[in-house]
């Protein structure tokens, strides 16, 4: 396994993966570990080498401390829980828990020299701890993105049980098929009560076996040595029912997951308070008004003008393109609903012939998405130069112009058109809560290539969860998105 794990670590050809999850990851850490020693390391070297270009003396002393520091800097991170297993492939948690480290191995730092009255240098503290937390991060950034592509070739991935009903069972299923970079794949289902020999179609879910009911878990666990157990909501399993089960998969080491019953909320917006011995799920409100609207308002005009300022020649090129290949003017318009339902013009690049709005009618009947939205992966409508624009999504480049106006944001929502809202039930019309932007979870998930349903749960997703933090994820996701061209017609 250590062959095949070094393979992952210097990008070389795939062989299959004939191990258990836990024998992996604990190559699999190992290898961060060297990694981390060496970026600590180089960072320490580096630093010495300026000082010594800059004519520095460095006493013996001095180097071997800031050696020594080098090799410290994996227990800082270990303290920060870097090389934790659930982190691994999942970039923002395991970024934030290198920055925790590094700041945490700082402060001690200049804290204990302080206090001892040791001279440390302060290039240690100013600049060799920062060019060690970024080399570890673009480090491990790669790392993570290889284990990505092993993920989606079905190789490291957890053997996951999962225990509810039907529906919740089959929506898991499609999720984790769509998202392998988490690294789970359900191999087995548990349903209430069981699989039901005179039902075919209730033998298996979407080619998953349910092999037993919610009595029988851990035997089923053993049966087809699962690392993990997916517990979905469902009345059945009550929290007594949970305890048992967690103690009947104790001694296998076997993970247990519960998602709660509310779907699509997650990160700083939950935490667990004991109360009077019972463990209580604490939701907060989410923020829409007061300091964060402001700072999300000024992020996004203020980013919207630099892109305009840096973009401003090649827009102007791409409109002269558009009015040099086909008729009509470069610039499209058309009416969307923005925050609480206010309709606005939305700008865009014109990429379809300048009648297009009326030959609608005419592609109803050839509509591949659903009744809500309007898509068809070869229509006739778009120009040459227009499917290129909307491979690379450059036809949304005007759309800084809504963002600068407070039209729209950067990152949001898909934005809407008046005859999809008309057909929005209450929760959807949650969508409408916050301004509808140029990118988003839709953007990064899929694009042209969700469903209506999926759509949706992204845009809900995104108003329950929002931070500054996630938007610059979503934004440095689209690059990759955007660039690849996959899911946009």
């Amino acid at each position: 396994m250590r062959a095949e794990i070094e393979e992952l670590a210097l990008g070389l050809p795939r062989r299959p993966a004939r191990t258990a999850s836990s024998i992996w990851t604990h190559s699999y850490v190992r290898i961060l570990l060297a990694g981390d020693v060496a970026c600590s390391v180089i960072a320490c070297e580096t630093v010495l080498g300026v000082r010594l270009w800059l004519g520095a003396y460095i006493p013996e002393a001095e180097a071997l401390l800031g050696l020594g520091l080098a090799l410290v800097w994996p227990l800082a991170l270990v303290a920060g829980g870097a090389y934790r297993g659930r982190t691994h492939g999942e970039g923002s948690d395991e970024f934030r828990a290198v920055f925790n480290g590094a700041a945490g191995l700082t402060a001690a730092v200049a804290i204990g020299a302080y206090v001892t009255q040791t001279p440390i240098a302060r290039s240690f503290v100013m600049a060799m701890f920062p060019l060690a937390c970024v080399l570890t991060v673009a480090f491990r950034y790669r790392m993570r993105k290889r284990l990505h592509r092993r993920r989606a070739r079905g190789d490291y991935m957890r053997q996951v049980v999962a225990v509810g009903h039907r529906e919740s069972v089959l929506d898991l299923v499609i999720q984790l098929r769509r998202q392998p970079h988490h690294g789970m794949t359900v191999v087995a289902a548990c349903l209430p009560t069981g699989p039901d020999p005179l039902t075919p179609g209730l033998v298996e879910i979407d080619g998953i076996p349910v092999l037993g009911g919610f009595s029988d878990v851990a035997t089923v666990v053993a049966r087809v040595d699962a690392d993990a157990v997916a517990v979905l909501a469902c009345p059945e399993l009550d929290g007594a029912a949970l305890r048992r089960l967690a103690w009947g998969l104790e001694d296998a080491r076997t993970d247990l997951f519960v998602a709660p019953a509310l779907m699509d909320v997650a990160g700083p917006r939950i935490s667990i308070s004991p109360v009077a011995g019972m463990p209580l799920l604490h939701v907060e409100h989410p923020d829409f008004r007061g300091v964060r609207r402001l700072a999300k308002s000024l992020f996004d005009r203020t980013g919207a003008l630099m892109a305009l300022l840096v973009l401003g020649a090649p827009m102007l090129a791409i409109a002269a393109l558009i009015r040099a290949t086909s008729p009509g003017p470069s610039l499209f318009r058309q009416v969307r609903v923005g925050k609480g339902g206010a309709e606005f013009r939305v700008v865009k690049f014109r990429t379809m012939v300048a009648d297009a709005e009326r030959l609608r009618l005419d592609l109803e009947r050839e509509n591949e998405v659903d009744a809500v939205l309007f898509k068809i992966r070869n229509d006739p409508r778009v120009t040459a130069v227009g499917a290129f624009l909307r491979r690379y999504s450059l036809d949304e480049l005007p759309q800084l112009l809504n963002v600068l106006r407070g039209e729209m944001s950067l990152v949001g929502p898909r934005p809407p058109l008046p005859d999809e809202v008309r057909q929005y039930g209450e929760d959807v019309r949650r969508r409408l809560v916050v301004r509808p932007g140029m990118t988003g979870l839709w953007q990064v998930s899929g694009r042209s290539d969700l469903t209506w349903e999926e759509s949706v749960r992204l845009d809900l997703r995104y108003v329950e969860n929002w931070s500054l933090f996630l938007d610059l994820q979503i934004l440095w996701k689209t690059w990759s998105a955007v660039t690849g061209g996959e899911g946009a017609y």
